[in-house]
C-alpha cells in the first residue's frame, strides 16, 4: 500500500471511488457535504468574533452558518497537509514561487504571481459564495444528489476555469 501511495500520479477512478466514499460518510455522520468555501466563511467569521463579536453574532448569515472550528473548517488545512504528505511520499515535493509554466508565459515575477493568485482568489471565494458552494460543494456532492442546478454550476465552473486557463496561457487568442 506504501508503494502506491508514494505514486507522483493516483489513478483518477481510485481517488474518486475515495472521494465519493467521504462524501457518503459527511453525509451518514453529519447530514452535510463536504465543501471548501464555507471554511473561508467560517474563518472570516470568527475572525469577525475576535474583532467584534456582536456585530458578527447579529449578521444574518453567520446564525446561519456559525463560526467555529469544526470538520467542514478543518478540511482547507487537511487538503494542505494531505497534499504535502503526497508531495513528500512521492519525491515531488519542491518550493517555488512561480511555477513554470506561470513563468513561461506571463513572466518570472513573485509580485505578479501573488497578485494573480489573490485576484483569482478573491473572484473564486465572491463566486463560490454567489453560487452557494465551490467546486466540490456542487462537483461533488451536488451531482451525488442528481441536483441539476449543480451540475449546471459545476459545468460553469470548469467552463470558465478553462476558458481562462486558454487565455493566460494564451492556447488561444
Amino acid at each position: 500500500m506504501l508503494g502506491y501511495l508514494s505514486t507522483a500520479v493516483w489513478s483518477p477512478y481510485i481517488a474518486g471511488a475515495g472521494i465519493g466514499i467521504l462524501s457518503c460518510l459527511a453525509f451518514l455522520l453529519s447530514d452535510r457535504p463536504i465543501g471548501c468555501s464555507t471554511a473561508f466563511v467560517k474563518a472570516r467569521g470568527l475572525i469577525g468574533t475576535l474583532v467584534n463579536r456582536e456585530k458578527t453574532e447579529k449578521k444574518e448569515y453567520y446564525q446561519e452558518i456559525v463560526p467555529r472550528v469544526d470538520w467542514a473548517f478543518m478540511i482547507v488545512p487537511g487538503i494542505m497537509i494531505g497534499a504535502a504528505i503526497s508531495a513528500l511520499l512521492s519525491g515531488q515535493f519542491h518550493l517555488s514561487w512561480v511555477p513554470a509554466l506561470w513563468s513561461s508565459t506571463l513572466g518570472p515575477s513573485p509580485l505578479v504571481r501573488l497578485l494573480g493568485a489573490l485576484t483569482g482568489g478573491i473572484f473564486l471565494g465572491f463566486g463560490s459564495r454567489w453560487a452557494g458552494g465551490c467546486t466540490s460543494g456542487h462537483g461533488i456532492n451536488g451531482s451525488i444528489q442528481l441536483s441539476l442546478a449543480s451540475m449546471v454550476t459545476a459545468g460553469c465552473f470548469f467552463a470558465g476555469g478553462i476558458g481562462m486557463a486558454f487565455l493566460m496561457f494564451r492556447v488561444i487568442g
